[in-house]
Order: structure tokens, then sequence, then C-alpha cells
């Protein structure tokens, strides 16, 4: 349970890349051997690629490897860096559940309108309903990085 808890993102990511893979192999494989494809596959591959990249931002998250510009964080002292560090996580945290929000938003207008998909003719909501649980597992993942550095940066001014 602690593995899954712990790394939840990394299995989802790895279940949905695997099925990615093998649908796409298998479309490569009948189309070579049949001169058709399945027309359903772009559309399967296009969301999984959505969710592959959402689940994927709660791995660099976790990890801190999202793209930041530093350069000012970089150069401040102790105090103001921690300034600095506070209003970042203070406006990550409201454009994560922005994000969260209206992706919801878009799931309950996708059900309430009752969209299809364009190849499968499957309710749309099906392949956008992962994503507001995505970008909340990304603030989760967010929150747990900011901890340590918040912790991090405490030992840095006590230790000057």
């Amino acid at each position: 349970m602690h593995l899954l808890l712990r790394d939840a993102e990394k299995i989802i990511c790895a279940v949905i890349f695997s099925l990615m893979t093998i649908l796409g192999f298998v479309n490569v494989v009948v189309r070579y051997v049949t001169n058709y494809s399945f027309a359903s596959t772009e559309e399967i591959l296009v969301n999984g690629f959505l969710l592959l990249t959402v689940f994927g931002a709660a791995i660099a998250a976790r990890s801190g490897e999202h793209l930041a510009v530093t350069l000012v964080y970089d150069l401040l002292p102790g105090r103001p860096r921690k300034f600095v560090l506070a209003v970042s996580i203070v406006l990550s945290c409201i454009l994560l559940l922005l994000s969260a929000w209206f992706s919801a938003e878009l799931v309950f207008n996708q059900i309430s309108s009752g969209i299809r998909s364009y190849a499968l003719q499957i309710p749309a909501w099906y392949y956008s309903i992962g994503v507001p649980f995505a970008f909340l597992l990304v603030l989760v993942r967010f929150l747990q990085h900011s901890v340590e550095m918040w912790r991090a940066l405490d030992q840095e001014i006590q230790h000057v």
C-alpha cells in the first residue's frame, strides 16, 4: 500500500505507456498485414498522451524537476529567498487548483452535453475524467516537494 501511495503516478504512467505501446504496435502490424488500420487508435493514443503528460507532471513535481527560472531566487540571501519561495508556492498552488477546477468543469460539461468521441463514439468524458485528479495529484506532489525545499532553506538560513 505504501508503494501505491508513494509511486501512484509512476505506476499510472507505466500502465498508460505500456497500453499505448501495445496498441500502437498492434495497429502497425495490422496495417502491414492487411493494409487497413484501426481508426480508433489515434483517438485513444492522443488521449493517452494527455493523461501521460499530466500524470508525468506529478512525477516531475515530486522531484522538483519542473522547468523553473531561478535566477532571482538564487541571487537572494536567506530571508528574501524564503519570501520568494513562499510566493511561488502560493501562486503555483493557485494555478494547480484552477487547472483541476477547470478540467473538472470540462468533464461536467462533457457529461451534461452528452458529447461523444469522434472514432469510438463513447462518451468523451471517459477520456477526460482522469485529468482533474491528475492535477490534484500534481498539487499534492508539488506540496510534498515544497515542504522539503522549505525545510532545506530553513537549515541553510540557520547555518549562515
